[in-house]
């Protein structure tokens, strides 16, 4: 992992295509190196979700290109490894984990983003009707000492047909579901952090699966 994070800044010093063409066979390597250690920690995760049983980490894994065609920013580069962890991989429009390891940042990821007007609908109506549960979810001391808060964007006021006097409406307001852990280098020290970061991640499925169940009732 040190030699992940040196890459990584060095990328991020030379962004350039000629610096990463000289350094390509490291980058294989270490990619390589990532690959192993996400198959584990989507092995350890399947204990408590089969539904990620048979899931191959390369097709978790985001390519370090970075798209720049509508973007100010047009270094080619990523400056971190990711992955999308679903049943269907990084192809995914459902409540879904999501790993993060960068220069500026490396953090555990749960729940839905960007959902579709019609799914955001969909959400806030069952989280409405099915309040008692969700709270008991979300507000699980183990889950907010672990994931405090919520991750993604929020309306400043109510969304429509809802009032902004509603007893829900912190969670009205959310337009994403999204759960955090941030993660410091020293995790990564641990020969053991594909396990640890399962066991993270592992507190996140019960909001995952009443996020999916509401998607797909």
């Amino acid at each position: 992992m040190k030699a992940l994070y040196n890459f990584l800044e060095n990328l991020a010093a030379n962004n350039n295509r000629e610096w990463f063409n000289a350094h390509k066979p490291e980058y294989q390597q270490l990619r390589e190196a990532w690959i192993a250690d996400v198959q584990r920690l989507i092995d350890n995760m399947a204990r408590f979700d089969p539904s990620l049983a048979h899931v191959d980490a390369r097709n978790c894994l985001y390519r370090i290109y970075r798209d720049t065609r509508f973007s100010p920013d047009k270094t080619p580069y990523k400056t971190y490894f990711s992955a999308l962890i679903s049943p269907t991989g990084r192809h995914c429009d459902r409540a879904c984990y999501y790993f993060h390891q960068g220069v500026d940042e490396s953090a555990l990821y749960g729940g839905v983003w960007c959902p579709e007007p019609a799914m955001l609908k969909k959400l806030r109506k069952a989280i409405v009707d099915n309040i008692e549960e969700f709270r008991e979810i979300v507000e699980n001391p183990e889950l907010v000492k672990e994931f405090p808060g919520w991750y993604g964007r929020q309306l400043k006021t109510a969304p429509k047909g809802y009032d902004r006097d509603h007893p829900d409406i912190e969670f009205l307001r959310l337009t994403e579901f999204g759960k955090c852990h941030y993660l410091d280098r020293s995790f990564f020290d641990d020969p053991q952090w594909p396990e640890r970061a399962a066991s993270l991640f592992a507190l996140l499925k019960p909001m995952n699966d009443f996020l999916n169940y509401s998607i797909d009732e």
